[in-house]
């Protein structure tokens, strides 16, 4: 049997007149809140409070330097350091690595402010994008910047295609970043387009920096308590410097890290472990070869390269090795000499132009390095054909002269030493005969005429 449900519906309550007026000033009141609470906390940013972190620039912007700054951008952050102030004094760099680092300060949470320092110091090139990427872009008295215009990696220029796509593409950042950062657009584009460049006052009036300042404590002292967009007001009254160092690895690293001293590196590695192994107990080349493999793919590592490019290097020192142990005729090595050029050419794959290797390397190097194969290759194969020239078949062929007669044995003198011999017919003493074989350390021997 089913049960009937029945629904009953409430009429909603209406307040009465003496409640209205309090339900209004309640729902006014929590309005106002909702409104306040935004307002007062872009107002009142939370304070940026911990230690000072600083380094160091004094280089060109490179793969080691990238990584130093990228990396000390990481510690200060992972810190909760107040700012992280970069001391800047480059004449420019790899653009791929210039843009590693735009990218790693754009995404810190922490200020990152880039003072160009000390008097007579320079950020140009790629220290002008360094410096527009910063929360807080500074310079010291007797300082300059500017002079963006993209070189190729041995500062030769490039041509007018590529120059023109690389110069739209650099101007399209900065004005973007300079935008971000609320500078002078328009002169970021001139000092790439045309080279321009500004003294600290100069750059100061042209809102391409914030402020000028003779040293590091004067700049702290002048930024502390500004207002950084989305992080905070900075509090730098009370906190510790602290100075990051490079390391060993870093120094290293930015001493190799330019595409051509990677690729010299390579090849001297390659042809020292060459020689070890076509000539086994030489050892210094070896030892050689081993440290500067190690050197070249400890600074490739921080390149961008290409797989193919290694894997032809590699084939064309197979094809050498090949010529040691066929006769080809040169055939082998003419194809390891093209394959090197081909895996020297695709070695590194890169847009930009400094970031390839530079032409009058490329082909001082390969004409050495494929020299040296060659003329190794031909020692090898010319010893393994030519006659042996020591131990038992060293003996084969020599001249001698019978000191006792062989009847059918008795003793020759040959190199120097009397050897035992024997003869198919009988010789007598003083008569020159030559060495047709050897056995236990018996001379085989006939007549030489």
């Amino acid at each position: 049997m089913k049960r009937k449900v029945d629904t009953i519906r409430r009429k909603p309550r209406i307040p009465s007149g003496s409640e209205r007026p309090i339900l209004k000033s309640a729902v006014f009141f929590i309005g106002l809140l909702m409104f306040l609470l935004p307002v007062s906390a872009a107002i009142e940013p939370a304070a940026a409070s911990g230690d000072i972190y600083i380094i160091k620039i004094n280089a060109g912007i490179g793969p080691g330097v990238a990584d130093f700054i990228t990396s000390s951008i990481t510690t200060a952050n992972e810190q909760d350091g107040a700012i992280l102030i970069i001391e800047l004094d480059t004449p420019g760099g790899l653009a791929e690595s210039m843009r590693t680092i735009v990218k790693a300060i754009l995404a810190s949470k922490i200020p990152i402010a880039v003072y160009v320092s000390p008097s007579g110091a320079r950020a140009a090139s790629a220290g002008v994008m360094i410096t527009m990427a910063a929360d807080i872009a500074a310079m010291a008295p007797g300082t300059n910047i500017g002079a963006a215009h993209p070189v190729g990696g041995g500062g030769q220029e490039i041509n007018k295609t590529m120059s023109e796509k690389v110069v739209n593409d650099m101007v399209a950042q900065a004005r973007s970043v300079a935008q971000e950062r609320g500078r002078n657009a328009a002169w970021v584009e001139k000092a790439i387009r045309e080279s321009v460049s500004a003294t600290e006052t100069e750059a100061l009036k042209k809102n391409v920096i914030d402020l000028i300042a003779k040293d590091t404590d004067e700049l702290i002292r002048k930024i502390d308590g500004r207002d950084i967009k989305d992080k905070g007001r900075l509090k730098l009254t009370e906190a510790k410097k602290v100075v990051l160092s490079e390391t060993l690895r870093d120094k290293i690293l930015r001493t190799i890290s330019d595409p051509n001293i990677a690729y010299i590196l390579l090849m001297i590695g390659l042809a020292g472990l060459y020689f070890e192994l076509s000539h086994p107990g030489a050892i210094f080349p070896g030892v050689i070869g081993g440290i500067c493999i190690v050197l070249a793919f400890f600074a490739l590592q921080a390149l961008p390269i290409n797989t193919a490019g290694i894997l032809l290097i590699l084939l064309a020192i197979v094809f050498f090795v090949l010529e040691m142990k066929i006769t080809s005729y040169g055939l082998l090595s003419i194809a390891g000499i093209v394959t090197l050029v081909l895996g020297s050419l695709m070695l590194f794959k890169s847009s930009s132009p400094e970031m390839r290797l530079s032409l009058a390397v490329l082909v001082t190097t390969i004409v050495l390095v494929s020299g040296f194969f060659i003329l190794v290759a031909t020692l090898v194969f010319r010893a393994q054909v030519s006659k042996p020239r020591t131990g038992s078949s060293g003996m084969i062929g020599e001249i001698g002269v019978v000191r006792q007669a062989l009847t059918p044995e008795g003793k020759v003198f040959v190199h120097g030493e009397l050897w035992k011999a024997t003869a198919k017919l009988p010789i007598v003493e003083g008569i020159r005969v030559r060495v047709i074989g050897i056995e236990n350390l018996v001379l085989k021997v006939e007549p030489l005429s």
